[in-house]
């Protein structure tokens, strides 16, 4: 999952005013008391602009009621107990929006710790049995290098999956150690190509080949790209004339309490 750097509401950093030996004393008071949320972030097709599902980034919302973003406690906690905490908090988070919205496409972050979670496991069992056709539209997106960690676990997982209609996204794609031939073994329907190498690319030719190197890579094995921070008309030109199908980024809209009305993408 990347770190997003959009703002709090306060005018202060919130990660400074937090020691670091305080940040998992507030995730674990935030979960025990249910102070957490999803933000939408809006994932575009390049051609049409339309959206094509949205991307839940989990928020903790502290006791003066301001939301915090990943970036400011996540660090302090990922490789724990309160990473898996956050991780099925989420699940649980992205799992209820569906249910609300029948017209919404979700992806929800996971790791591979998850797998071997029994209650993430139940939360998402659970949550999939709540109405039809949630599993049809929820994408569970593991990044590159938490995927290298348990490769045969997480395929096994995968092809568990797919009879209940969910996706699965490689989050962070060319910034691991991913080796080609796990592709061929590994369910994914897209790629979200690394940040580093979208941004600037229509002045950097080295990240215009690595960009088009990695789309290729993709289309050869079945699976949609998804370019990510995007933030400028000409990184989405260059982009889409390189052949990614979706854009991500502050071009296409921040991190928003609400998704937006979307157009179901077909993935391949």
């Amino acid at each position: 999952m990347p770190l997003e750097t959009d703002q709090p509401t306060d005018p202060f950093s919130q990660a400074q005013a937090l020691d670091l030996a305080d940040i998992p004393r507030m995730v674990r008071a935030a979960l025990a008391e249910r102070r957490t949320e999803l933000a939408y972030q809006p994932v575009m097709v390049a051609a049409s602009g339309a959206i094509a599902f949205h991307e839940g980034l989990i928020r903790l919302r502290d006791h003066a009621g301001r939301l915090l973003p990943a970036r400011h406690f996540l660090p302090g906690v990922e490789e724990t107990a309160l990473g898996r905490d956050l991780d099925r908090a989420a699940l649980r988070e992205g799992l209820e929006a569906l249910r609300r919205a029948p017209g919404l496409r979700l992806s929800v972050n996971m790791s591979a710790r998850s797998i071997g979670d029994g209650r993430w496991r139940r939360t998402l069992l659970d949550g999939l049995g709540r109405g039809p056709g949630i599993g049809e539209r929820l994408i569970l997106e593991i990044s590159e290098s938490s995927a290298m960690t348990l490769p045969e676990v997480v395929c096994r997982f995968m092809a568990e999956m797919r009879p209940r209609g969910v996706s699965f996204a490689l989050d962070e794609f060319g910034a691991g150690q991913t080796a080609f031939r796990h592709l061929r073994d590994f369910l994914f329907d897209l790629v979200k190509i690394d940040a580093h190498f979208v941004r600037g690319i229509e002045e950097d030719p080295d990240n215009e080949v690595l960009c088009a190197a990695l789309v290729a890579v993709a289309r050869q094995f079945g699976m949609a790209s998804v370019a990510c921070g995007v933030e400028t008309e000409k990184e989405a030109e260059r982009l889409a004339g390189i052949g990614a199908e979706c854009l991500q980024g502050y071009l296409c809209g921040r991190p928003a309490r609400q998704p937006r009305p979307a157009a179901r993408m077909a993935l391949p």
